[in-house]
């Protein structure tokens, strides 16, 4: 297990850059098998999880090759329809690639993903949306086999706005007869990134970025080059470290609404941001102030930056208030920050935190992708030595987040990856 040992209590400044998108990469990987030729696409980030996602696709049959920040894919002869269960296994994100082999082949075999312990993420949605398309479901020992003649638009409304069943609904119904509706449709700007990426290869894709989406079948995509949008995550949480250092930060960043409701927080803590120029620069004060947060779909604050934003809300001044309103179990981070001193109490989804004067460095474990993020900033304002173990969680997001936080006068070292 690989770990970070920080050395607390050095304030960040300077510039940095900000990786492609985590969560825009997965799906716009998996427009590539649509495609049924060569996509090439750049400022795709170099983490676990499209490193999985990637060998997911030799296994079906894409050449690839990689040069110079650029992925070439070429799905032309691809003689799989499964996804392998080890694979599958490792992050929730595959299922993403069951919509784009189904909306190729009219088939696909897949078993339930895996990814982190945050709480149930049923894929229900995504099942009764194949459903609704005339994709014939069943499963057997734990492996789920969708097949289908031909699929026929329909309208499929969402009991909740999920970005995985949007986009699921989206790759599998690029080729199908007539049109889809998606109603109550997420509205992240990833769903607006892969519409866009669809849309220049040749699909027909309205209303991405709202809460109605309609998709009307195409006969044939086209090859295409496409840049992924930044990560939005990534951005919000090296803003953390800044504020959380008393740091003075900054960025280039193409989409700055993107980073809205993080920005009107830290605004809240005290931090002073400018937006001028594509580029975002964060001023800290010296004490931050407490702040209340509800996690809600986009344009809502994400559920993604919660714990982060909490390691920041463990030293402002008074109490803080987090109501998790997405994953039920998201707090597994809490007892960790408090080996470190925090005083956080937990009652269901909520999450209530008393500000401390210090952190103290200690042994702390990755609970999760974002949880050990949270651990790492915390780390970074504390006396002392923190060692964040099992960082395998972070590595799955973030591309090198100690090389750009060491950049930024951070000392981080990686000790024991293989």
């Amino acid at each position: 297990m690989a770990s970070y040992i920080i050395e607390g209590g050095r304030k960040l400044e300077g510039e940095v850059t900000i990786s492609g998108s985590k969560n825009a990469s997965l799906p716009i990987i998996a427009t590539s098998i649509l495609n049924a030729g060569t996509t090439k696409l750049y400022n795709i980030p170099n983490i676990h999880d499209t490193q999985i996602t990637l060998e997911i696709l030799k296994y079906l049959g894409c050449k690839i090759k990689k040069s110079h920040g650029k992925i070439e894919i070429n799905s032309k002869n691809i003689n799989k329809k499964e996804i392998p269960e080890h694979l599958m296994n490792q992050m929730r994100s595959t299922v993403i690639l069951a919509g784009a082999i189904i909306g190729r082949f009219k088939e696909a075999k897949f078993s339930y993903p895996g990814g982190c312990d945050i709480g149930a993420r049923p894929i229900d949605l995504h099942l009764n949306a194949f459903q609704k398309l005339g994709i014939n479901i069943s499963e057997n020992s734990g492996f789920i086999t969708c097949k289908c003649d031909k699929i026929i638009g329909a309208n499929i409304n969402l009991d909740f706005p999920s970005v995985g069943a949007t986009e699921n609904i989206i790759l599998a119904s690029i080729y199908a007869e007539g049109t889809t509706q998606i109603t109550n449709a997420a509205m992240e700007p990833e769903i607006v990134d892969l519409a866009k990426c669809l849309n220049k290869m040749g699909a027909k894709i309205e209303g991405a970025g709202t809460n109605e989406i309609k998709i009307t079948g195409v006969q044939k995509l086209k090859d295409i080059s496409y840049s992924v949008m930044e990560d939005r995550i990534e951005a919000g949480t090296l803003l953390c470290a800044g504020a959380i250092t008393c740091g003075n930060i900054s960025f280039p960043y193409r989409n700055p609404e993107h980073l809205t409701p993080i920005i009107h927080k830290l605004e809240e803590t005290g931090c002073n941001i400018k937006v001028e120029n594509k580029k975002i620069y964060l001023q800290a004060p010296k004490k931050l102030k407490a702040v209340d947060i509800k996690t809600l779909p986009y344009p809502g604050f994400p559920t993604d930056m919660q714990s982060i934003f909490a390691s920041v809300l463990t030293i402002a001044k008074g109490t803080s208030v987090i109501v998790e309103n997405i994953f039920e179990n998201r707090y597994r981070y809490a007892a960790e920050l408090k080996k470190m001193g925090a005083k956080i109490t937990i009652e269901g989804k909520t999450a209530v935190i008393k500000g401390v004067r210090k952190l103290s460095g200690a042994k702390v474990k990755s609970t999760d992708l974002r949880g050990g993020a949270c651990l790492v900033l915390a780390g970074l304002a504390a006396k002392g030595t923190t060692v964040v173990t099992d960082i395998e969680h972070i590595l799955r997001g973030y591309e090198g987040l100690e090389k750009k936080l060491n950049a930024l006068g951070a000392k981080i070292i990686k000790e024991g990856e293989k």
